[in-house]
């Protein structure tokens, strides 16, 4: 992150509070409480269907398995009887067998009966994918529209954010937590609260289904549930910090490949490209490590559940055998009570597969949260003041300000500019001009003191109100992707075509718009490279000019105009400033001969006033930062 002062900081690698977090995601859930309500009570009919066809498909086992044993059995003997021949044969293992069956002796396959039970378990399979389809639907749209809001309240949240936060916060950082942590977040939830909701139910139904069917055997698949647990926490915990890191990561590799595709032109014009690929490979490297030990060390999580599953399954094959072959338990019963077995493991498998998805998720959801708790500008008063009269005075009332607490800026300033005055602020750089301007506009609040607009404190005002009576043109230009129609009437929405034109003949924007092929329908590209650095700015200043203020503020706005350029923007300005308050910040002294009075700053202070002919008299701050500008060059020795 980049400070006022130009230092750099590292955003914070706290650990990240996993469950309080992801609490807070699924909270986001709640105004879509009554489609939850439903989605929950399809998934409970979707599981109860799917739990009961394993314990009928175990019927239909059952009787083809006593139809073969009975084909095998002498005809016209009852079962018990058939037992006791068995028994008097030497045959006690298959004695047992059969006597927990339900066999009739001499009767093969009872196809009538099986074809019953393959239907019904068709049916419940049918329904059973029917409501999971419905489930999944719905549970679709209310994570889609938690995720939309979640977008809607970041932005809503970037508008309400103070300038402060966006001069100390890379953008790349911020664009990465406003589009890939908050895609993250939206690929997390749509991939694992369904799953959840699903492995809970299941889970449930089928250790309820084990139970019925045998306890002992339950305990024996239950045992695998502790052990899988403490695996999957063991793992998760150590995995956690490296996906906050890759996280992290992903923020400043985004900052740095913005910064440096922005400025590309500077980077080939001074030959950093090495540095520039030495910094993305160190970051390029750091995601790599960090992405790469959180997949896998959270991946180990799958292979050892799934190793515990595998353990617990021949356990049950084993005991189960042995109670079909004593007759304490039926072959579909333990045919059920199997595939029970695999899918109560499934789901936990499942779950612990998850694991990595969803640390990432709440990772990117928590970096989503810190700018959602990012302290905000005040909020505007209630009920806000209004100045009576639009004229553009401005008064300065023992105003201070400071960027860091232990570094005084400005200190107890007091000024007044009268309407219709230009006023011309000048000094070295840091000396606080472009601080004063922020906070007339009250980008940044004062510490101390008030500033007044027509008589009116301007922290009693509106931002919307007070900035609608100020047009701004800053030395950074900025253009939409668009015509150049378009990107003059963002100064005013509504204006007509007349007043665009007139807005730009006044700014001489119109002279150069004459010559291309598309004239005000010409779209400017997103980065501007389709016209000159100089008819950018004359854009925005024809853009400042629509918007009809009571002030104007020009910040180095003639920085990218070429000299008759700028003359013509000095007559266009003086044009406007009937009625009107100026600003206008500049290092190029020859811009700012012509104001009513010049204000000389250093060091947060007004140290000079005056008109430019009176500070040269006073051969003070002003004189020695205008001949070092005019004078200089000839002083020097070849």
């Amino acid at each position: 992150m980049t400070t006022p002062g130009g230092a750099t900081a590292i955003p914070g690698k706290k650990a990240i509070n996993f469950l309080p977090s992801l609490r807070r995601l699924l909270r986001r859930l709640r105004p879509h409480r009554f489609q939850v309500g439903v989605v929950m009570l399809l998934a409970t009919l979707s599981v109860v269907f799917s739990v009961a066809s394993p314990k009928i498909m175990g019927h239909a086992t059952n009787i083809i398995f006593d139809g073969m044993i009975g084909r095998q059995l002498p005809e016209g003997l009852t079962k018990d009887q058939a037992v006791e021949a068995l028994r008097a044969e030497g045959q006690n293992t298959f004695a047992d067998m059969v006597s927990g069956m339900n066999v009739v002796p001499g009767s093969g396959i009872d196809w009538t009966a099986l074809g019953q039970v393959l239907v019904l378990v068709l049916v419940l399979f049918l329904l059973a994918s029917g409501f999971a389809w419905l489930q999944a639907y719905l549970l679709n749209n209310i994570v889609q529209g938690t995720v939309r809001q979640l977008r809607a309240d970041v932005e809503a949240k970037l508008h309400r954010l103070p300038l402060r936060y966006f001069d100390t916060t890379q953008r790349g950082e911020v664009l990465s937590r406003v589009t890939n942590d908050i895609d993250n977040v939206s690929q997390t939830v749509s991939q694992t609260v369904n799953q959840l909701l699903t492995a809970v139910l299941t889970v449930i139904g089928i250790l309820g289904m084990m139970l019925w069917i045998s306890p002992l055997l339950s305990l024996i698949a239950i045992l695998t549930v502790p052990a899988s647990i403490a695996v999957t926490t063991f793992v998760a915990k150590r995995s956690q910090k490296h996906f906050v890191a890759q996280w992290q990561s992903t923020g400043l590799l985004n900052a740095h490949i913005e910064e440096s595709y922005t400025g590309h032109d500077i980077v080939q014009a001074f030959g950093r490209q090495d540095a520039v690929r030495a910094t993305f490979d160190e970051r390029n490297g750091r995601l790599y490590d960090s992405g790469f030990k959180a997949q896998f060390i959270s991946g180990l999580i799958q292979p050892a559940v799934m190793f515990l599953g595998n353990l617990n399954y021949v356990a049950i094959a084993v005991v189960g055998g042995m109670r079909v072959a004593s007759g304490t338990m039926s072959l579909g019963d333990v045919q059920a009570f199997i595939q029970y077995s695999r899918q109560f493991t499934q789901p936990i498998t499942q779950v612990s597969s998850m694991m990595n998805l969803m640390q990432s998720g709440v990772a990117s959801a928590e970096r989503v949260f810190e700018l959602l708790d990012e302290d905000e500008q005040a909020p505007d008063p209630e009920p806000a003041a209004t100045p009576m009269t639009n004229r553009g005075l401005v008064e300065f009332q023992d105003v201070s300000f400071r960027y860091k607490e232990d570094t005084p800026l400005i200190d107890d300033m007091n000024l007044i500019v009268r309407p219709g005055q230009m006023i011309a602020i000048v000094g070295p750089t840091g000396a606080g001009k472009t601080t004063l301007v922020n906070l007339i506009m009250r980008f940044y609040e004062v510490d101390a003191g008030r500033i007044l607009l027509d008589g009116v404190d301007i922290s009693k005002m509106t931002r919307d109100d007070l900035r609608s009576r100020m047009g701004m043109v800053l030395q950074d230009t900025w253009l939409f992707g668009g015509t150049i129609r378009d990107n003059i009437a963002y100064g005013r929405p509504g204006a007509t075509e007349d007043e665009i034109v007139a807005a730009a003949r006044v700014s001489h924007v119109d002279r150069f718009v004459r010559t291309l092929p598309k004239g005000y329908d010409t779209v400017i590209d997103e980065e501007g490279n389709n016209i000159s650095a100089g008819e950018k700015q004359l854009i925005t200043i024809a853009r400042a000019f629509l918007s009809d203020p009571s002030i104007l503020i020009l910040d180095e706005a003639t920085s990218s105009v070429d000299t008759r350029t700028e003359v013509l923007v000095q007559h266009a300005t003086a044009a406007l400033r009937s009625d009107r308050t100026s600003f206008v910040i500049a290092h190029r002294l020859s811009t700012v001969r012509d104001a009513d009075v010049i204000l000389v700053m250093k060091d947060g202070s007004i140290v000079e006033q005056g008109s430019h002919s009176r500070l040269l008299e006073m051969d003070g701050a002003y004189a020695e930062l205008y001949h070092s500008q005019f004078a200089g060059p000839a002083q020097v020795q070849t």
